[in-house]
């Protein structure tokens, strides 16, 4: 039987949380996935390999290792994917990581994104999405954030590094005319979390009966997004090339709009959820009462998260819409048989 592959994609970070939930969506519609992914041990590589394991079962999948940083690695994979899209998922997460070692997330996140720019520049690719993130508002408090001002005062070299490869595109969008999506993620939770995320922390120290600890006194609220959400989010911007904006004024100019084929999008449900609420879930899934130490804001951290979806519902038909008690109890299903606790 001939199977006729609607797309081929090559997906950095294929292995990562993220990359995963938008592999096996994209292979359930019948494309044909490449993956690149470093496995680095920045979190449990073992977690990686259990979500590539499931990836492998599918039909049209495969891995190709290496860094983003390593660019005839990167070329070479770009040359054996012969791709028409490309999904940039890849990145040095963690926004307390880029405080205590920013030079890796330098290297990472903006060499190793201007290296992946370039190959789609020297192919023909027909469109880059790219993950971009909320850390990007960073000292913005003009709620709900938008994509249409902000997004210039970041407060740690992640988000720094967000917002710069933000402008790395659509340099490469004006020069070259690369359709470019930028996509600014809130809060993603759900199964298969990495261990340094505030859910899994939180699960984990409750379930031994350790201490959590909470911060800004349990006054902060956020925007928490679904991982599932994400992913069809992520594959219906995939299929809509970006393109220019008659809108574009150059002398009152809009940042999520260009003369070029560039775009930028919030990621969420648009909702602010309190933080202990959303304990107050995850007590309630497993049946445990968190002991809790309450601290400051830390460094690097803001108070609150909202995003003005509008323009992604407009746009793709969609808005993120899984609730926390949906998700939470998802991940902490998926949490007692991946631990098996």
């Amino acid at each position: 039987m001939i199977i006729l592959w609607s797309m081929r994609v090559l997906l950095t970070g294929a292995a990562g949380f993220i990359g995963s939930f938008v592999a096996r969506r994209l292979l359930d519609r019948g494309d044909e996935v490449i993956g690149f992914d470093n496995m680095n041990a920045y979190y449990d590589p073992a977690l990686k390999e259990a979500r590539l394991r499931l990836l492998q079962q599918q039909s049209g999948f495969e891995c190709v290792r290496g860094d983003i940083t390593d660019q005839a690695a990167l070329a070479s994979a770009f040359d054996h994917a012969n791709a028409t899209h490309v999904i940039h998922l890849a990145a040095q997460a963690g926004a307390g990581a880029s405080i205590t070692d920013p030079a890796r997330t330098i290297a990472s996140n903006c060499v190793g994104t201007g290296h992946v720019l370039e190959e789609c520049r020297q192919r023909d690719i027909q469109h880059v999405v790219f993950a971009s993130s909320s850390s990007v508002y960073g000292l913005d408090r003009a709620l709900p954030f938008s994509a249409h001002h902000g997004g210039d005062h970041p407060i740690t070299m992640y988000g720094a590094t967000k917002r710069a490869n933000e402008l790395m595109a659509h340099t490469y969008s004006h020069l070259f005319q690369l359709p470019c999506t930028c996509l600014r993620f809130f809060t993603v939770y759900g199964p298969w979390g990495r261990p340094d995320m505030v859910l899994t922390k939180f699960v984990g120290a409750m379930l031994r009966g350790e201490v959590i600890q909470v911060l800004n006194h349990g006054q902060s609220t956020r925007d928490f997004t679904y991982v599932e959400d994400v992913a069809q989010v992520v594959v219906r911007v995939l299929d809509q090339p970006a393109k220019t904006s008659a809108l574009f004024n150059a002398s009152n100019h809009d940042p999520a709009t260009s003369s070029a084929p560039f775009r930028i999008y919030n990621v969420a449900c648009g909702k602010t959820v309190p933080l202990m609420h959303y304990l107050s879930v995850i007590e309630e899934c497993l049946g445990v009462k968190a002991k809790i130490q309450m601290l400051p804001l830390q460094a690097g951290d803001v108070p609150d998260t909202t995003a003005d979806v509008g323009d992604l519902e407009r746009d793709f038909g969609f808005k993120p819409t899984t609730t926390v008690e949906v998700g939470v109890r998802n991940f902490v299903k998926w949490y007692r048989e991946y631990y098996r606790v």
